[in-house]
């Protein structure tokens, strides 16, 4: 297994101070090339040089890749830096996707290798007219002697322009249909003249110095080997690859979260008011405090949603759309608390302390709507709720003995995994959601903790909170059960059940945490094991069911609050585990 924290350490190490105006990828720097919205090349250079791709390419094809855990985490680090360099460096590794999980030995070689030479990737999913709804795509492949000629357009398309390969997703049958599109490895170098042209790029709102941009195809012919996976698996392919790709871009958001925090802790600690700081005013060390538990109980549900990709693939859909919903949700809120305490200063644009603020606050949005947007992960939820609450609720012991089995290892950073192989995900969970299904489990296994007489009083207390969250599954399926019976067909794009949706990740979130504290405490931070950590972080969670609702009291705050200054300044990643930083 990866020794991460030596590895992130070193990775830290080649990224330098951030605030050294000399060093090789300072904040300074990083704001300068948004200002003139100039692609992150330097910096991609930088990072392909201490080999952060081999770390998202399979040791088959000549990577280090095993275990996502470990790529998901080093973003993490480069996304602190620069979200349009990590975004950058993503799109490449997604597009290298549906060859890992459909390409022949061959491919899967030979475009880790273009990768590993400099060059860079596309994924041309997306078409101006349809968006998210991909099985109206009309880009076309149609067969032709000894190949396809593809025709269409794909817009918009991060490293469209600046890629020498594009991942194209085409209509392969009249039809259309689940079973009517193929994926095509469009290598630009071989190409006749204009049959594969870039649309213009489009200045965006964050990420401005991201190529954002399209394609045009005009009878752009492709050999019979740039088929990836089977005619007409196009769909299954692009669905597995972006289970990985929701996941993956949380790193985005909590990254940007992370660096806001900090930012905002630089100026509360040393910001005079009132006779003091502005860290030890209640109501902003409050604010921070809960910031810090957002950004904890992201890092809870990421490390058992990374993890389940190797461990319970048949779960994947609905752990990769969990995430994706209510991630960058949660933390869009936190993004806007920390706004509050920083003050007039979060909208300095170029302040190299508050300029990267205002970056990440911006660049923060690629999270929400990149790779399926709120509506659609809320719609993969909806699909499955009846069945996961239905599960959940039912309790049938051996499946929760399956569950809690799978739980432990989930949440154990120390477990060992097979190595990913993501043509094992599932497209649909059947039902089963193992962290929610054991969450009544582990409440139990909190009330035992609690009797053991050691911190007896905060353990029962989280006890308590995360029984009345799990209780609201029962509420869940009992007003999922009613809309059906009222609605018919029609409840399946009712408002109502896109809240009951929304619902259920509030849930997912809370069991996660419980999870990480019941099977994780040996990898984790020594001071992030206290029952004080756990019991805020679920208090956050039972006010999205009841708002005015108070389970830690100011002593818990507090002690977050110290364990919050203490990794500030002494350079650790806002995690769980304990990953060095430089800031």
């Amino acid at each position: 297994m990866t020794d991460l924290p030596a590895l992130m350490a070193d990775l830290e190490r080649h990224l330098g101070d951030p605030f050294a105006q000399d060093g090789p990828m300072p904040f300074s720097r990083v704001l300068d090339m948004d200002e003139r919205e100039e692609y992150p090349h330097e910096f991609v250079d930088l990072l392909a040089s201490w080999g952060l791709y081999d770390w998202i390419i399979p040791v088959e094809a000549g990577g280090r890749a095993v275990h996502v855990q470990d790529g998901f985490n080093l973003y993490r680090l480069v996304a602190r830096r620069d979200p349009t360099t990590a975004t950058a460096m993503v799109i490449t590794t997604l597009s290298y996707m549906s060859v890992w999980t459909a390409g022949t030995p061959e491919q899967r070689r030979h475009f880790a290798d273009v990768i590993r030479s400099g060059r860079k990737l596309a994924w041309g999913l997306s078409e101006r007219r349809h968006g998210s709804d991909v099985l109206a795509n009309e880009t076309t492949a149609r067969r032709t002697e000894g190949g396809w000629l593809l025709d269409g357009e794909k817009w918009t398309i991060g490293n469209a322009t600046v890629a020498d390969v594009v991942m194209v997703f085409a209509r392969t049958s009249d039809k259309g249909g689940p079973g009517g599109y193929t994926v095509f490895a469009v290598e630009k170098g071989p190409l006749a003249p204009g049959a594969c042209e870039p649309l213009p790029h489009e200045p965006l709102h964050g990420l401005r110095g991201l190529d954002m941009s399209g394609v045009r195809l005009r009878e752009c012919f492709v050999p019979d080997s740039a088929v990836v996976g089977r005619v007409g698996q196009g769909l299954e392919v692009a669905l597995k690859s972006s289970q990985l790709a929701r996941v993956a871009i949380t790193s985005i958001a909590m990254s940007c979260a992370d660096t806001a925090l900090r930012t905002t802790l630089d100026f509360a600690t040393r910001r005079m008011i009132f006779g003091g700081p502005v860290s030890e005013v209640p109501y902003s060390q409050r604010q921070l405090v809960e910031s810090y538990a957002d950004l904890l109980i992201a890092d809870a549900l990421t490390t058992g949603a990374v993890r389940s990709l190797q461990l319970a693939p048949e779960q994947a859909s609905i752990w990769s759309s969990v995430v994706k919903y209510f991630v960058p949700t949660l933390l869009q809120e936190t993004l806007a608390r920390l706004a509050t305490v920083l003050g007039a200063r979060h909208y300095l644009r170029t302040h190299p302390r508050y300029g990267v603020f205002q970056k990440a606050v911006r660049d923060f949005a690629i999270a929400d709507f990149a790779d399926g947007n709120t509506v659609v992960n809320l719609k993969n939820i909806a699909l499955q709720l009846g069945n996961l609450v239905a599960t959940a609720v039912d309790q049938d012991p051996e499946k929760v003995a399956g569950a809690v089995t799978r739980t432990a290892a989930l949440f154990d950073p120390a477990h060992p995994m097979e190595p990913y192989q993501p043509a094992e995900q599932q497209l649909f969970s059947r039902g089963v959601d193992d962290p929610v299904l054991a969450l009544r489990s582990a409440v139990g296994e909190l009330r035992r903790a609690a009797a053991s007489g050691s911190d007896a009083a905060r353990l029962a207390a989280a006890a308590d909170t995360a029984g009345e969250i799990a209780a609201e599954l029962d509420r869940i399926a009992e007003e999922h059960r009613k809309l059906v019976s009222d609605l018919g067909k029609a409840a399946g794009q009712s408002c109502e059940l896109y809240d009951l949706a929304k619902q259920y990740t509030f849930v997912s979130a809370a069991a996660a945490v419980v999870h990480l504290h019941l099977h994780g405490r040996e990898g984790m931070d020594p001071a992030l094991r206290s029952p004080a950590v756990l019991l805020v972080c679920l208090e956050r969670m039972l006010r999205r069911f009841h708002p005015t609702r108070r389970a830690a009291g100011p002593a818990e705050v507090a002690e977050v609050a110290e364990a919050l200054f203490s990794a500030h300044s002494e350079g650790r990643l806002f995690s769980f585990r304990s990953f060095p930083v430089n800031w």
